[in-house]
């Protein structure tokens, strides 16, 4: 089966652009680059898959100079199709097996421009650290995510109930049986998470366990290329940072932890190197004086999560038949569930083009400690995106950072309808907290 993707139309975008650069799909494994391009390959009249990992031979073509007329050549004699700039497309997969290959995608756009070429493989990051000629503005990025909210709804088949939602407004909340079907949903999305993969099995059985024995495979395999990462610390380190990640998700980051015997450097090292394999996601501390929000960071304060909710509940523990008859709002409360979701649908809100940042704001004051979950960007101006717990709670934090700023909007998500607070205030339903530029622009604001 193919899920669709938000990923397609950019892909479609780029397919399209007369002046296309050769395009570098980066992002965690299993993250759904792969199926993505081959349904790409679909509008073309030839596509060649090359992955180095399986291949090692056809790394020979490109050895020598990188003389692109001479790598086109072999490419057509080992696969015996032709390469026709506008009608092929060619698929460099695992493309961090050959680093020459990755050199080599600056002369596709310099020597043969109107040629499809993609790139994608995973670790790329330890591979650019000994590239000297790596094709700045030559090659285009595109960041790939695990599924996000609305395209888990859509695989379940809920688009039509999902494209119903989207006419709902801040002064127009959902029906009740419409808002609790997307919360159901929701549930389910936190359990499963976007990894295709586990997606896929979930969709194909209904089973909870099925989907975890799919989470329980690529957490082994991500672990296992620890040992591939260029780097003097151990793999087991390496683990035990990913287990203090999991521990203090989306809390200030202790980096050092007497509890699994790490010292700060090790802890800041490996959370680094983890960060880059795109295994978890950062937020930054901001003082939200202004935009950009990252020209005012706290460097000294930043917070962790896993790229997915469902891999960070199984590596938590997940006891599904415990918690699957749960209604949504008792579980979505768990732990830091709604925060983690909520910073992971903005990640994957933004372009694909870009590696989008998160943020959050914290003040420490005696007696008086604020923090808001998320700042984000909205037109010229800062925007507060509060995570609440139920239906209730203070805005105490919120307020503050309001009036010091001088901030006249902000958005509390929650598994609430939408609704108003006041005229400052909106609520959002967290399944649409990815969407919350379209529902603020439709809102006149």
């Amino acid at each position: 089966m193919y899920i669709k993707r938000k990923i397609d139309s950019a892909l479609e975008d780029w397919k399209n652009d007369s002046s296309h650069k050769p395009l570098l799909l980066r992002g965690a494994r299993q993250t759904g680059k792969t199926t993505a391009v081959r349904h790409l390959a679909e509008g073309f009249d030839y596509y060649i898959e090359i992955n180095f990992e399986k291949n090692r031979k056809i790394r020979e073509a490109f050895a020598d100079d990188l003389d692109v007329k001479t790598i086109v050549s072999l490419i057509e004699y080992q696969f015996d199709k032709p390469v026709v700039p506008g009608r092929t497309l060619i698929f460099l997969d695992e493309i961090q097996e050959c680093p020459r290959a990755i050199s080599a995608l600056r002369f596709f756009y310099e020597d043969m421009q109107s040629l499809h070429v993609i790139a994608a493989g995973s670790l790329l990051e330890f591979v650019f650290d000994d590239l000297s000629d790596f094709g700045v503005g030559r090659i285009r990025n595109m960041f790939v995510y695990p599924l996000s909210y609305a395209e888990f709804a859509g695989a379940l088949g809920a688009d039509m109930a999902l494209e119903r939602a989207r006419g709902a407004a801040f002064d127009k909340p959902l029906p009740g049986i419409a808002h609790g079907k997307l919360l159901e949903i929701l549930k389910s999305f936190l359990i499963v998470g976007g990894m295709p993969a586990a997606v896929e099995r979930y969709v194909e059985t209904g089973s909870f366990l099925a989907a975890q024995r799919e989470q329980d495979d690529i957490l082994v395999s991500l672990k296992e290329d620890f040992g591939k990462y260029k780097t003097r610390l151990s793999p087991d380190v390496i683990r035990h940072v990913l287990t203090s990640v999991v521990r203090q998700t989306c809390e200030k980051f202790v980096y050092s932890d007497a509890l699994l015997g790490l010292s700060y450097v090790q802890s800041k090292n490996a959370t680094d190197l983890l960060e880059r394999a795109k295994l978890t996601i950062r937020t930054d501390c901001c003082n939200a004086n202004g935009v950009p929000l990252g020209g005012d960071l706290n460097p000294k304060s930043q917070k962790f999560m896993l790229l997915d909710t469902g891999l960070y509940l199984r590596e938590s523990g997940l006891n599904v038949p415990e918690w699957v008859n749960e209604p949504p709002e008792k579980f979505v409360n768990r732990g830091k569930l709604a925060e983690m979701f909520t910073g992971l649908e903005l990640k994957k809100a933004g372009s694909a083009f870009a590696e989008n940042r998160l943020f959050y704001w914290h003040r420490e004051a005696k007696d008086s400690n604020a923090e808001v979950d998320y700042v984000v960007q909205f037109g010229d101006k800062v925007l507060p995106i509060e995570v609440k717990s139920g239906v209730k709670g203070s805005m105490k934090s919120l307020r503050i950072l309001m009036e010091e700023k001088n901030l006249k909007l902000a958005i509390r998500t929650s598994e609430e309808n939408f609704g108003l607070i006041d005229d400052a205030v909106r609520i959002l339903p967290l399944y649409f907290i990815g969407e919350y530029e379209d529902f603020l622009r439709k809102g006149s604001v």
